[in-house]
C-alpha cells in the first residue's frame, strides 16, 4: 500500500480565530465518522501568522497532522526586512511549498529564485514540496537532489504537478493525463512521491491517487473548508 499525501494549501486566508474553528471542525467531523489514516500522511500549510497557533491546536485536540510554511527566503537570518528564513521556520514545520505557480506569477519568482529557496529548505533538513506546470521545471530539482544527495537519503523531495489551467478553475486535469505526467517527472528524478494539485475534490480525488505514479495531491480552494477537507482525505 503507498504512502498518500493530501497538503492543504490555505494562500492567504484565514485569522487566528478562524484557523482555531477550522481544527476544531475537523476534528469533530474525525470524530463523528473516523477512518484509518494508516497510509495517509495530512499536511496543512497556514501562513506564517497562523502557524504557531494551528500547531497548538492540532496538538491540543491530538490531530496527526504535520505542517509546511507556503515559502521560504532564499537568505540565511539577517537584514532580510519581511522575510522568514529556514532557522525560524524549522521550529515550526516540516516541510516547505517551493516554486507555486502563484509565487512564480505574481511574485516574479524565477528559477534562480526558486533554486536557492528549495536549497535554504534542504539545508535546514526541511522537505520541499517543488510546485511544476511543466517539465523543464524538474531541472532545479535534479541539481538539488545531486547536490544534496547525502540529506536525500533521509530527506525527500515532493514534486507537485499543477496544470496552470485547472488551478481554481472547477476543471481538473484528466487522471490519465496527470499520471503520464507524474510518470515522466519520475523519469526525471527517480522514485520520489509526485502530488497533483489543481481544483482537487472529495469526488474525483480517489480517481487521481489510485493512478500508479500520483502519491497524493496538493488541495487549495477545497482545503479551507474543513468538511470538504475531511471528505478529500477520508476518500484519497
Amino acid at each position: 500500500m503507498k504512502k498518500i499525501f493530501i497538503i492543504a494549501n490555505w494562500k492567504s486566508n484565514k485569522t487566528i480565530k478562524e484557523t482555531e474553528e477550522w481544527f476544531h471542525s475537523f476534528s469533530d467531523g474525525f470524530k463523528r465518522d473516523p477512518f484509518s489514516l494508516e497510509n495517509k500522511e495530512i499536511i496543512v500549510s497556514p501562513s506564517f501568522t497562523l502557524l504557531e497557533h494551528a500547531n497548538y491546536c492540532s496538538g491540543n485536540l491530538k490531530l496527526p497532522i504535520k505542517f509546511a510554511a507556503q515559502t521560504i527566503s532564499p537568505f540565511e537570518e539577517g537584514a532580510y526586512t519581511g522575510e522568514v528564513n529556514g532557522k525560524q521556520i524549522k521550529e515550526l514545520v516540516d516541510y516547505v511549498v517551493v516554486g507555486h505557480s502563484e509565487r512564480r506569477q505574481n511574485f516574479g519568482e524565477d528559477q534562480d529564485m526558486i533554486d536557492k529557496k528549495t536549497q535554504q529548505t534542504l539545508k535546514y533538513e526541511l522537505v520541499p514540496i517543488l510546485c511544476i506546470s511543466n517539465i523543464q521545471q524538474t531541472q532545479s530539482a535534479k541539481l538539488k537532489a545531486q547536490n544534496y544527495n547525502s540529506k536525500l537519503k533521509s530527506y525527500k523531495i515532493l514534486v507537485a504537478y499543477e496544470p496552470l489551467f485547472a488551478i481554481g478553475s472547477g476543471h481538473p486535469d484528466t487522471p490519465e493525463n496527470a499520471d503520464n505526467f507524474a510518470q515522466k517527472i519520475k523519469k526525471e528524478l527517480g522514485k520520489i512521491p509526485v502530488l497533483y494539485g489543481g481544483s482537487v475534490t472529495g469526488d474525483n480525488v480517489n480517481s487521481l491517487t489510485q493512478m500508479n505514479n500520483i502519491d497524493g495531491v496538493l488541495v487549495g480552494g477545497a482545503s479551507l473548508d474543513p468538511r470538504k477537507f475531511l471528505e478529500i482525505v477520508k476518500n484519497a
